[in-house]
This record gives structure tokens, C-alpha cells and sequence, in this order.
């Protein structure tokens, strides 16, 4: 028992401890930079990481508002796709550059193509053309190439230029480029934002 009052003697003091001495070892850490001597002054050199700056979204009216609103939902559902056509088209890639035969290529492609189909065929035809019209963009942006030449190079040029016809009727183009400096800069931008969590 009297050991118990000692113990609880020895733990009362920091519980009551106005903050001061634990203040006081936080300050006194080291911390490690690398650094340059110029005559007597130490000066860190600090490497710091990539700042982006984006000007806050001013609207007109609500309508506006809206309108962009949308367009980042849009943006957010087309984008997980698009990622996941880059990672599927890497295995596929690194599939193809071992095989040494144009029958073994094929029937991969043919066999790859079903299985995709499947697993995605639901989810991609319950996105709405703005949605689509997006995908291929991001599509060019995560694979950097259009999608035109993505079907030419897995499928050939008559399915590609199908695909393009099937497009074209919908009012998108699959040879368009990703251009995040001019035309797609505000979908750069909110790719860039929902990377960073904002959105």
C-alpha cells in the first residue's frame, strides 16, 4: 500500500504540470538538414515539394455553379476508369512483348478484350456521353496516346476507324489529344484537385 501512495506521489506532479518542461522538450529535438557554410552563417538547404496554386472558382450565378459542379462529378466518375485502362493496358503491353507469335498475340488480345468486357461492359455503358467524352481525354492523359491510336495499335486500323464512326455519331473524337495547357487546362486542373483532395 505505501508503495502504491509512492507511485501515485511520483505520477501526480507531470498530470498537474502546466505544460512548460513538455514545451520545453519539444523545442529541443534535432532536427537534421543538410546545410552550406558561407563565411560564419550556417544556412539549410531545405528541399521543399511541388506547390500548385489554382485562382478560387468565381461564378456568375448559380447556373454556372452548377454547371461546374456537374463537370467535376463528371470528372470524378470518368477518372477511375481511365486509370484503370492505363494499369490494364501495362499488363497488356508487358504481356504482348513476350509472346513470340502473331496466333499467341491474337488470341491474347481476343481473350483480354472479353475478360475486360465483362468486368467493365455495366459500369462504362451507365456513363453519360459528357462522362465519355471526358474518359477519352483522361484516357490520353494516363496512357499518353489518343484513343484512335490505342485501338490501331491493339486492334487495327478498321476497328479503330469503326470505333471513331461510333464516336464521331456522339459528338466525340478519339484522335483527340490531351492538351493540359489549352483546351483541357480546367480538367487539368480538377484532376489535379482531386489528387490532392480537395474535391
Amino acid at each position: 500500500m505505501r508503495a502504491a501512495v509512492v507511485i501515485l506521489l511520483l505520477l501526480l506532479p507531470p498530470l498537474f504540470s502546466t505544460g512548460g518542461e513538455a514545451a520545453a522538450q519539444s523545442t529541443n529535438r534535432n532536427i537534421f538538414t543538410r546545410a552550406h557554410v558561407v563565411g560564419k552563417d550556417t544556412i539549410p538547404d531545405v528541399r521543399l515539394g511541388e506547390v500548385q496554386v489554382f485562382a478560387r472558382a468565381r461564378f456568375k450565378n448559380k447556373r454556372q455553379q452548377r454547371k461546374w459542379t456537374k463537370y467535376i462529378y463528371n470528372v470524378k466518375r470518368a477518372l477511375p476508369y481511365a486509370r484503370l485502362f492505363a494499369k490494364e493496358l501495362k499488363i497488356i503491353n508487358d504481356s504482348l512483348a513476350i509472346m513470340t507469335t502473331e496466333k499467341e498475340r491474337t488470341a491474347f488480345l481476343e481473350r483480354k478484350e472479353k475478360e475486360l468486357f465483362k468486368k467493365y461492359e455495366y459500369q462504362l455503358k451507365h456513363l453519360t456521353v459528357s462522362q465519355g467524352r471526358i474518359l477519352i481525354k483522361l484516357i490520353d492523359r494516363e496512357t499518353g496516346s489518343t484513343g484512335y491510336e490505342l485501338i490501331r495499335i491493339l486492334k487495327g486500323r478498321f476497328k479503330a476507324f469503326w470505333w471513331q464512326g461510333i464516336a464521331r455519331l456522339f459528338g466525340s473524337n478519339l484522335k483527340a489529344e490531351y492538351d493540359p495547357y489549352g483546351e483541357d487546362k480546367n480538367l487539368e486542373n480538377v484532376v489535379l484537385l482531386i489528387d490532392k483532395g480537395y474535391y
